[in-house]
């Protein structure tokens, strides 16, 4: 692998730089229509018939053959026979990460997720009252991979929410389950689980079939399919975002071992040949030491070809003028993850403004964050990050402004919703309003 010749190798004094740089940038997010033409009909189809449509996708998608959509649920006690027995290491390892997200997310809800009130001069009292929502469904992939800790970063920020129910589906093909996925479901508190997944796991969540309720928000990543069906049903439920492809950024100072760079760079492009991993840097011996890690360390790995062609078609190793200029380059980014790393990440830390985590000094290995530093990985991608936070337990709240206007404050505030409503030409809003006057 030639990552200089492939052209991932850039310098920012490059009268070229811009247009390499964004040429490299580029991920087009526009989904092939026959896709779309297909998830309208499987969401179509589920909606008219339910449970049934529901059970022949599932066996003719993932190979099965259930005769019903009760055959397709996991009962708590194969959760808990899941969990129960799994080796003790990692069943010990799945119930401490659990423990350091469920804490993560309980101080999130006590700073961000509780309700308040004053009451002003007049003795109104205004204020906003925060409450869970009734029912939530979490997508978790299956297939290729197994993803317990997606169920983790999912189900347990809705249960310290206060979800009543979580819903979860997750597609088994050739009906092979995942015991560390079940054993997730019971250790965050999952209500209800069915083997089903695809864009017909996306409807029956959002419309709600004979068997499986219909929920408020659906959460959760998933392949082509799956995303189209989230953006369709957006609007008659919430989802949590459309997820791009996974994205890493180091800057770096040089100060790290170059093998420690090289690894983290990896451990995003080992997900898909359009996971974007990008390394800028100051120093261009430094960058050089990374480039000759990764190419005695790639022959190592199990997902070799997917790591390759991620870095040789969409990785970028940036030479900068300085770390200030790196940082100003990865706010333009806005990176899912960003590493600092570096002997004075605090020193730095300021300047960033856009992105989904940021890990600080050099131990802060992304994956670290994947699993069980305790904040969420459910995180924005694709530049998102300018807009957009975390999946948090703020996603499975919503919140009601409060209002209670005492006389005297009807007094004063009449006057002014009269003098804007005839402003508008809203007379009944107005005499509304002037009806409560002395």
């Amino acid at each position: 692998m030639d990552l200089i010749a492939s052209g991932a190798v850039l310098k920012t004094v490059d009268s070229d730089f811009e247009q390499k740089f964004k040429a490299r940038q580029h991920w087009s997010s526009s989904q092939d229509a026959a896709i779309e033409s297909r998830v309208a009909e499987i969401l179509a189809d589920v909606q008219k018939r339910g449970d049934t449509a529901i059970v022949e996708y599932t066996n003719r998608f993932d190979r099965l053959q259930a005769k019903n959509l009760a055959e397709l649920e996991l009962t708590q006690a194969e959760l808990k026979k899941a969990y129960d027995g799994l080796p003790e290491e990692q069943r010990s390892a799945l119930t401490q990460a659990a423990a350091r997200v469920r804490s993560y997310h309980e101080a999130q809800k006590k700073a961000c997720g509780e309700s308040w009130s004053y009451r002003d001069a007049d003795g109104s009292l205004l204020g906003q009252k925060v409450t869970p929502i009734d029912r939530a469904g979490i997508y978790v992939p299956g297939g290729k991979a197994a993803y317990p800790s997606s169920v983790l970063m999912n189900a347990i920020p809705a249960h310290v929410a206060g979800v009543c129910e979580i819903i979860m589906v997750v597609p088994t093909p050739d009906g092979t389950k995942n015991n560390l996925v079940l054993a997730a479901a019971y250790v965050a508190g999952v209500s209800r689980a069915f083997t089903i997944g695809g864009a017909q796991a996306v409807a029956a969540l959002a419309y709600g079939t004979a068997t499986i309720p219909k929920v408020d928000k659906i959460t959760g990543p998933g392949n082509a399919y799956v995303a189209a069906a989230k953006r369709s049903v957006f609007g008659q439920v919430g989802i949590d975002m459309i997820a791009g492809p996974s994205e890493i950024l180091v800057i770096a100072d040089g100060s790290t071992p170059p093998d420690w760079v090289a690894m983290d760079l990896f451990s995003q492009a080992e997900h898909d040949e359009l996971a974007q991993s990008i390394l800028l840097c100051p120093d261009q011996p430094y960058i050089d030491q990374v480039l000759a890690s990764i190419a005695k360390l790639l022959p190592e790995m199990p997902r070799r070809a997917i790591i390759e062609k991620s870095l040789t078609d969409r990785g970028m190793f940036i030479l900068t003028r300085s770390m200030q200029e790196a940082c100003d380059i990865s706010n333009a980014i806005a990176p899912e993850h960003l590493e600092i790393s570096s002997n004075e990440p605090h020193k730095w830390e300021p300047l960033l403004k856009h992105a989904g985590a940021i890990f600080l000094g050099a131990y802060t290995s992304e994956s670290l964050g994947d699993y069980c530093a305790g904040p969420n990985h459910v995180l924005p991608t694709s530049g998102t990050a300018r807009f957009s936070s975390p999946l948090g337990v703020y996603d499975f709240q919503k919140r009601s402004s409060i209002i209670e206007v005492s006389e005297s404050g009807a007094q004063t505030l009449g006057k002014i919703a009269s003098v804007l409503a005839h402003g508008e030409g809203l007379q009944a809003h107005a005499r509304a309003a002037e009806m409560r006057l002395r």
